[in-house]
């Protein structure tokens, strides 16, 4: 079983919409060296508190945890949105099964772990597309397709609504043989990739930049 995860997705609205923090883990040491994440982290056994360390409440206290630890800001248990959970293809160094969850950004400013992060901003997820695409900022596809779906949020109440009404999206996939196409299983060419140019899509086409991600289903 792969270790598990919790990672939130910090929502604040911004003059222009919509604004989430990322933060920049070290270039030279760590998971994720050198990406943009979110604020979060593996789930550990006190996160468990005699659920299952895979559940939904144990990735719950860890977000809480992992995020007053990384940056500084104190989250309610109950406020959290759950929005997505993410199994790591095959060949991922760190096999992570990380929930996601959303949630507005409480009151007071972030303050980093220096050991874990070196940087921070509240970004437009426009922005931090925009960055990535120019190839100044790392995104891992997680990240990158969280913000994707964020473009254009007009509230942090519309965003929270809309995760609230979709329930929790799994993503369960694969790479392409030369491991610059991201399949998840709704993809035609999930099980034959062969397939992939009849039937639904859902995959990350990083080839170069920008990323193409292509949903039809």
């Amino acid at each position: 079983m792969d270790a598990s995860a919790a990672t939130v997705v910090l929502l604040r609205d911004g003059v222009e919409g919509v604004e989430v923090l990322l933060a920049e883990r070290p270039s030279d040491r760590g998971s994720f060296a050198g990406a943009w994440v979110f604020p979060g982290g593996a789930v550990d056994e006190a996160d468990a508190a005699g659920d299952p360390i895979d559940s939904e409440p144990a990735a719950r206290r860890a977000a809480v945890r992992e995020t007053l630890e990384e940056v500084g800001l104190r989250l309610d248990h109950d406020e959290l949105v759950g929005f997505a959970l993410w199994s790591p293809p095959e060949g991922v160094p760190k096999r992570l099964r990380t929930r996601f969850f959303a949630a507005r950004a409480p009151e007071g400013e972030h303050v980093l772990a220096a050991d874990e992060l070196v940087a921070a901003a509240w970004l437009r997820p426009e922005a931090a597309l925009d960055r990535h695409a120019a190839g100044t900022m790392t995104l891992y596809p997680p990240t990158w397709v969280t913000l994707h779906g964020l473009r254009g949020a007009a509230s942090v109440d519309s965003v929270l609504a809309g995760l609230r009404e979709g329930g929790e999206q799994v993503y369960v996939g694969r790479f392409g043989e030369d491991r610059r196409v991201l399949y998840w299983r709704e993809d035609a060419a999930f099980a034959d990739e062969a397939a992939g140019d009849d039937g639904p899509r859902h995959r990350l086409v990083m080839r170069g930049l920008p990323w193409e991600y292509e949903r039809s289903f």
